[in-house]
């Protein structure tokens, strides 16, 4: 599977589907493990690194839970190529950097990716629509036992399974939640409630992870704990978080419409106009006002239907997403314009605000 076969599949997060929810735009649990005989990726040597894909890509390739996967090695991907692949979190920024001897397998329907010789042997992730971390945990707990049956995992019965980084031994879980909060962000309260979910050993970060910003009001929510607890217990406290968050943001939304509607109404019609007839965005603001119209449609303001598309676009308006479709170099300025213009076009046949009629 090229690349340009990848984008016009409608993905896990691309695709129209009642999964989604008005908060949670997505739920992802990663694993992480390595294989019992081999130094870690940092300390491996290319040979030891370049066996360790053989085993992983063959491995993987049988499993029948992941449909038609596409295995890309990542040093025979462009730079740009892998650019799109993060975009779309199916790869990590690390292994974007670090492509020697190592690779990625992509289930056809991008819910599942498996990343090879990133910081540990293998990056287990599944990613599902809505809040669904149960699921997530199911699915990715049936592809591990898979793949454990055929490579020998690095496992310690003090410690549980081993890894690179002492953060992530004992289960080797990251599970989290991606989180659509303009409510608290526009009520002030969103530093208050990173506060209170860090002293809960709950990690809150921006839309592409650790180092990122919080563009569009999105949050990425994760445990930092994975010793200690098994991981039914740790996807469970976790959920038990977002439900408070979730109550949080929708608290928020409710003040905000009763003591600032002219306010937000303003914000959503000021996105809304930009949208439509700018011609110059950059990827900041377009992700910015884009949230302002999925915050919209929660309130009723648009069709629900509309919800999908800004989803969609939220992805497509990435800069590597930009220039894959100018199919040619362009400069910052010029995937403004693009940019811009596919917006437009998208978002044609979009009526303007019903303000009327808001759902609380």
């Amino acid at each position: 599977m090229s690349i340009r076969s990848i984008l016009k599949t409608r993905g896990e997060l691309t695709q129209n589907s009642s999964a989604k929810c008005p908060i949670v735009m997505s739920t992802r649990i990663r694993l992480a493990r390595n294989l019992a005989q081999y130094p870690f990726p940092g300390w491996a040597k290319k040979t030891q690194k370049e066996e360790v894909l053989g085993k992983c890509l063959e491995v993987v390739a049988r499993i029948p839970k992941i449909k038609n996967p596409a295995a890309l090695r990542i040093d025979e991907l462009k730079e740009l190529e892998r650019q799109i692949l993060f975009e779309r979190h199916l790869i990590s920024r690390e292994l974007s950097n670090e492509p020697e001897g190592s690779g990625v397998i992509i289930s056809a329907n991008q819910a599942c990716s498996i990343m090879i010789n990133e910081e540990d042997h293998l990056r287990i992730q599944v990613i599902k629509n809505g809040l669904h971390l149960k699921r997530a945990w199911n699915f990715i707990n049936s592809v591990d036992s898979s793949i454990e049956e055929c490579l020998d995992y690095a496992y310690s019965e003090d410690l549980g399974y081993l890894t690179a980084c002492p953060t992530n031994v004992g289960t080797g879980l990251r599970a989290s939640a991606m989180l659509h909060l303009p409510g608290l962000v526009i009520s002030g309260q969103m530093e208050k409630v990173v506060r209170a979910v860090n002293q809960l050993g709950i990690a809150v970060r921006g839309i592409f992870g650790e180092g990122s910003d919080a563009s569009g009001s999105f949050f990425q929510i994760s445990n930092q704990q994975t010793l200690g607890e098994s991981e039914s217990e740790i996807v469970k406290r976790l959920n038990s978080v977002i439900g408070t968050i979730i109550e949080c943001e929708e608290d928020a939304r409710e003040k905000v419409l009763e003591d600032e509607s002219v306010k937000i109404f303003d914000k959503i019609g000021r996105a809304y106009g930009v949208l439509k007839n700018g011609h110059l965005l950059s990827s900041s603001e377009a992700m910015n006002r884009l949230s302002l119209i999925r915050l919209a449609v929660d309130f009723g303001s648009f069709p629900e239907q509309s919800r999908f598309l800004v989803d969609r676009l939220f992805i497509e308006c990435q800069p590597g997403h930009v220039q894959f479709k100018a199919n040619k170099e362009i400069d910052t300025t010029q995937r403004d314009v693009l940019r811009a213009s596919f917006i437009r076009e998208a978002l044609f046949d979009l009526p303007e605000p019903n303000f009327d009629h808001i759902t609380r």
